[in-house]
């Protein structure tokens, strides 16, 4: 098709891509083009914002390695990430779900860890926290067996794999339910944390005057064959990032119990201050299949 204005290149590139043999390809890639052409049309795109538009794409792409994912986190922080999570969970997002954004940090091998037992592997200064969870599935029945992958910050901020202080696989455990579907373990509270800010998502914060921060939260993955990989975040109610996240996760559904005591604890080598979480997870039957891990 010979272009003649400016109104004939989407029905030109429409066609070009319309022979597709994949059925969702064609579908994906169509809607791209659409809203790709709306975008700037609505803005009335410059040639020089075109170039630093291509530019900024490069860059995230040049960011990112083994160890860094810029484009993840430029999705995290337009909010693309957690709609995608909504769309695709809670019934196709109609129904509120505790589902979640994985994040970088998690590890495939996670040590073994007895229902009850600790997931502190190394000395973590911080309010010991005692945590119950039920698994269940949409009728509301236990989930028995499933594997659930826990891992958290450290109360000053860190993942293990950023500190070196921290033991191999400190905070982190891999838990199975039982027959009521619960699992349970102590560990520390965790604080929240800044993304990184180096390249264009920093440049992005930065224009529009927002923090960098993630608001304090505990990780977990739940598998089991028969349902949906389950992935969730639980958050610490008392961040003052709660609502500005820098990521959008937070939603009310995720927002824990966390219960501040100054009482008797559950071990008798607790004093003082400490905390307790009570939480439910909710699978949905589907595939279970594992993630990549993001950082190799």
């Amino acid at each position: 098709m010979i272009i003649k204005s400016e109104a004939d290149v989407t029905p030109a590139v429409l066609e070009a891509y319309s022979k597709i043999d994949d059925p969702r390809l064609r579908e994906i890639v169509a809607a791209l083009v659409k809203h790709l052409h709306a975008f700037a049309r609505e803005v009335h795109l410059t040639e020089e914002e075109f170039h630093k538009g291509a530019a900024i794409v490069a860059r995230l792409g040049q960011m990112t390695n083994a160890t860094h994912n810029e484009v993840v986190l430029m999705c995290g922080s337009l909010g693309f990430s957690a709609l995608v999570c909504l769309l695709n969970n809670g019934n196709n997002g109609q129904t509120e779900t505790t589902a979640n954004l994985l994040g970088p940090f998690w590890r495939l091998n996670s040590p073994r860890t007895e229902n009850g037992g600790s997931i502190v592997r190394s000395p973590t200064p911080g309010p010991v926290l005692f945590v119950t969870a039920t698994v269940k599935d949409t009728q509301g029945r236990p989930v028995a067996g499933a594997e659930v992958d826990v891992w958290h910050s450290s109360p000053e901020g860190f993942y293990e794999q950023q500190d070196p202080s921290q033991a191999d696989m400190n905070l982190r455990g891999k838990f199975i339910t039982d027959a009521s579907g619960q699992f349970s373990f102590r560990s520390v509270k965790p604080a929240g944390y800044p993304i990184p800010i180096e390249g264009p998502v920093g440049d992005l914060l930065r224009h529009a005057g927002r923090h960098n921060y993630r608001p304090a939260h505990l990780h977990f993955l739940i598998f089991k064959e028969g349902f949906k990989t389950h992935i969730s975040q639980i958050y610490t109610p008392d961040d003052d990032k709660l609502e500005t996240d820098v990521q959008f996760g937070v939603t009310r559904a995720l927002i824990g119990n966390f219960v501040r005591h100054d009482g008797p604890a559950p071990a008798a080598d607790v004093a003082g201050e400490w905390y307790s979480l009570d939480q439910t997870f909710v699978m949905e039957a589907g595939l279970a299949k594992l993630p990549k891990a993001p950082i190799q």
